[in-house]
This record gives C-alpha cells, sequence and structure tokens, in this order.
C-alpha cells in the first residue's frame, strides 16, 4: 500500500505544494489546518509520516509531538517538523519533544521529499532473522520489530533515538564523529548543525541509565559507546 503522509499546515499554498510533491514522488498525502484536526486524524488512522507546522490553531505542533510520542500506538512515527522560525532553541525543542527533523521555511518541496524517503529507509529497513537481536548488557534491541528493552522491560524510543542505539551498539567501541553520526544515521548534512546529535545522545542515556556512562562523550569531536559494556 502506498506510503500515507499527513501533511499539518495552516498555510493552504505552503500545504498544497507539500502534497503536490509528496503525491508525484509516490506518497498518499492528507492535509490538515488546524491542530485538532491533526489529532482526530492521527487518532483514527496513523500516518506513516507526520509532517507537522509548529504555529498552528487551537493546538501548536509542539503539543500534538507530545502527545504522538506519548501514546504507544503513534510513538514511532516518524516526524519532521515544519516553522518558519529559524532560532536554535525552537529547533532544539521540537528535538527535545521527540521530531526526526526539522526544515524551516522557506524549504524546497524535493528536500521534504528527500527527507521523507531518508527516514522511512530507516524506519523500514529489514535485516536477516539471524542477526535480528543485538544485546549490549542488559539492552536488547530486535531490529526486525523494532524494539528496545532493558533487563526485560519495554523502552518506548523514537525512530531517530533506536536508529541511534542500533549505529552505537553496532560500532561499540569506535569513536564516531558527529558528522558522521549526521551522515550515517540521519543519511544527510542536517542543515541545523550537530546539536541534534547531542540531544539525541541525552535522551538516550535518560531513557536508558545504564547507558549513562556507556557512552562516553570525546569532548569537541563526537561519542563512543564503550566496550565491552560496563555493566
Amino acid at each position: 500500500m502506498p506510503t500515507r503522509i499527513l501533511v499539518v499546515e495552516d498555510d493552504p499554498d505552503i500545504a498544497q505544494l507539500a502534497a503536490r510533491y509528496l503525491d508525484k514522488a509516490g506518497f498518499t498525502s492528507t492535509v490538515v489546518s488546524s491542530g485538532r484536526d491533526a489529532l482526530a486524524e492521527i487518532a483514527t488512522k496513523p500516518p506513516d509520516v507526520l509532517i507537522l507546522d509548529l504555529m498552528l490553531p487551537h493546538v501548536d505542533g509542539l503539543e500534538i509531538c507530545r502527545r504522538v510520542r506519548a501514546n504507544p500506538s503513534t510513538t514511532g512515527i516518524p516526524i519532521i517538523m515544519l516553522t518558519a522560525r529559524a532560532e536554535e532553541s525552537d529547533r532544539i525543542v521540537g528535538l527535545e519533544l521527540g521530531a526526526d527533523d526539522y526544515l524551516a521555511k522557506p524549504f524546497s518541496p524535493n528536500e521534504l521529499v528527500a527527507r521523507v524517503r531518508a527516514l522511512l529507509r530507516r524506519a523500514q529497513r529489514t535485516v536477516p532473522a539471524m542477526h535480528r537481536v543485538v544485546t549490549y548488557g542488559s539492552v536488547v534491541v530486535d531490529r526486525e520489530r523494532h524494539t528496545v528493552s532493558l533487563q526485560g522491560k519495554d523502552i518506548t524510543l523514537t525512530a531517530k533515538e533506536f536508529l541511534l542505539l542500533l549505529y552505537l551498539m553496532e560500532h561499540r567501541g569506535r569513536v564516531l564523529s558527529r558528522d558522521v553520526l549526521l551522515a550515517d544515521v540521519w543519511g544527510y548534512r542536517y542543515t541545523g548543525g550537530t546539536r541534534t546529535v547531542d540531544v539525541h545522545v541525552r535522551r538516550l542515556r535518560e531513557k536508558l541509565p545504564v547507558l549513562a556512562d556507556a557512552i562516553v562523550t570525546v569532548k569537541q569531536f563526537g561519542y563512543k559507546l564503550l566496550d565491552p559494556s560496563p555493566a
């Protein structure tokens, strides 16, 4: 079935432009113009990707992002945030709440399509069953089921958090620069800068406390996951 994209944007020109390019690329897009309508649409039929404006009537984009991530049935939906605000603080707030990507207006609709494809490629990739499960101490990652557990308890991660954790585990013991992590996990040079890597690493440490000391910060460069696991 075609990949469903929900575009939540109150500017009709921007919304229709995004929808036109997404449909042309082979996706099926639905457009809503308010936060209230977006929440109703997500509850009725969760999309495969959510493109979300920050400033919306009734319920703003940050609140929608918060609710989507708090609901186990929708927490894994990739989210791209759109906003006219270019300040770093706004980008960080969106990432803190679980957005996977960020585009500042005005943006190229072709770039939007490319970023949607990149998110889907990484969220939906499959591996042979024999290599499905990866472990690191008490952390267990099932790549096929897209689940993470700590000491047998399920841990909810966003799509980007999951992919970053998996990448660190697959490259344990290696020092990885922020630029390498952006290129290999995000799949392109993120225009907001390498700060997004720091935000996602911090969230991994918070959600998986056993990684607080295991993910080592290499000053002015990047990160390394200790090998072997300290616990």
